[in-house]
């Protein structure tokens, strides 16, 4: 629930954004084919008025994953990867890129959690996903999950991306 105040604040926000998405897959990097979750996500970007400036696939390698974040960091004014943030052993994204975070949001995983809970239950706790500024930029680190994709696009994400990046550029 949003004060005055607060929608007041959000009135001096950039209302065009231009997002970058970065699916971190391997598999997906190797043989091509249908990346559901960022064909989602760009849906859900571009049906709120703003931009997918850059898309791509990057195999899970940590310096192809930093190389092309930080590629992204000044072409656009949002980031989102998709893939990788998980337990398992190749899940890397989140070691990839926290070390360039010159503040991280500690609290996108907190919110993305309880509203992970609500649809899934305790299995939530397997994501790892975090969010960051890195030179002025937003990056949010998603599951490769097209529900988890969704739940955080339409959930947080766009409801906070101009004000996140009006502050992170003061």
């Amino acid at each position: 629930m949003e004060t005055q105040s607060t929608k007041e604040h959000k009135t001096h926000t950039k209302k065009h954004l231009n997002f970058g998405i970065i699916t971190i897959s391997t598999s997906r990097d190797a043989k091509g084919g249908r990346d559901i979750s960022g064909d989602n996500l760009s849906h859900s970007i571009e049906k709120q008025g703003h931009a997918v400036a850059k898309r791509t696939t990057v195999p899970d390698n940590k310096n192809q994953i930093k190389n092309k974040v930080l590629e992204y960091v000044d072409s656009v004014d949002i980031i989102i990867t998709t893939g990788g943030t998980g337990i398992a052993k190749t899940d890397i994204t989140v070691e990839a890129v926290r070390p360039l975070f010159d503040k991280e949001l500690e609290s996108f995983n907190t919110l993305f959690m309880i509203e992970s809970y609500k649809r899934v239950g305790a299995s939530s706790m397997l994501s790892r996903a975090c969010a960051g500024i890195i030179k002025g930029k937003v990056i949010f680190c998603l599951p490769g999950s097209p529900d988890a994709c969704a739940l955080a696009i339409e959930k947080i994400i766009l409801k906070e991306a101009g004000h996140i990046l009006k502050h992170a550029g003061e």
